[in-house]
């Protein structure tokens, strides 16, 4: 008779655990979080100029060439988030598309949590800087990533990705296809503090560059932060050696070497509005 009581049923199901990330960002990277249906997500991203000069404009705080994102995510449906974000930096407009395919459960039924992501992104110069024989096609740059994340007790969650990026035109010496691999994490303090960190690195996969060797190859983009949650909103505050936020810029052209201190402060506000 137990067996068949809904309430027996009920306290036996493995639920997701809990609040294995608090955004769906963590500095440049997505997480597996999505948040829950019919969830508008508003989103600040700034970037400020290079550390390079340290004090002289203090550590890039007043140094030329910051860049900035703004976005907005949707959540139509329970795991699916539509988002759109317009960036400075090539005046980039992006469309993406998260997924889970998969949640973390208490029990451990389902041991990771799965998501997968994608993006196309618009670069918005003008057509001058795509040299002759202009298409539209030649703005049009894609991302996709594979998000397979676990949290481990209440302490830290930390989540692997792969990527492939690709570019319809590049520069000379450039390739059009990036494969990358990726390592990042949130490390809890309390409830309203975390450490985070990224290391993404871009690989040089000879079975897809277009030439003899690798010209200009991206440095990887490492990159660690602070987060702080408020009743409505998270930040986050780090240092990147990135200094885009599309993930298929990062992965072809970043050029800052964080072994030799190429890195920016930055920082990212989150602001959510459930209407269920």
């Amino acid at each position: 008779m137990a067996q068949d009581d809904p309430v027996v049923e009920q306290k036996v199901k493995d639920l997701p655990v809990r609040e294995p990330f608090l955004s769906g960002l963590l500095i440049d990277n997505q997480t597996t979080f999505v948040p829950v249906k019919k969830t508008f997500e508003f989103v600040i991203q700034h970037k400020f100029g290079s550390m390079d000069n340290g004090f002289k404009d203090l550590f890039g705080i007043y140094a030329p060439f910051a860049s900035i994102r703004m976005g907005i995510n949707y959540v139509p449906i329970k795991n699916l988030q539509l988002g759109y974000g317009l960036s400075k930096i090539r005046m980039y407009n992006d469309f993406s598309a998260k997924y889970t395919l998969f949640e973390q459960t208490r029990k451990n039924t389902m041991p990771v949590a799965v998501t997968l992501y994608g993006n196309m992104a618009i670069d918005g110069r003008e057509k001058e800087h795509f040299g002759t024989n202009y298409k539209f096609e030649d703005r049009l740059s894609y991302f996709g990533q594979l998000i397979i994340s676990r949290k481990f007790g209440e302490w830290a969650t930390i989540q692997a990705n792969t990527s492939f990026a690709h570019y319809n035109k590049t520069e000379e010496g450039i390739d059009h296809d990036k494969i990358s691999v990726g390592l990042n994490g949130r490390i809890t303090v309390n409830y309203k503090y975390a450490v985070l960190f990224q290391f993404d690195l871009p690989l040089k996969a000879k079975s897809i560059t277009e030439h003899n060797e690798f010209i200009d190859h991206p440095y990887p983009n490492v990159g660690i932060g602070w987060e702080i949650r408020t009743s409505a909103h998270v930040f986050q505050l780090f240092a990147t050696s990135s200094d885009s936020f599309v993930p298929q810029h990062s992965a072809l052209y970043n050029q800052n070497n964080w072994v030799k201190g190429q890195l920016r402060f930055g920082f990212i506000i989150t602001r959510l509005y459930n209407f269920s």
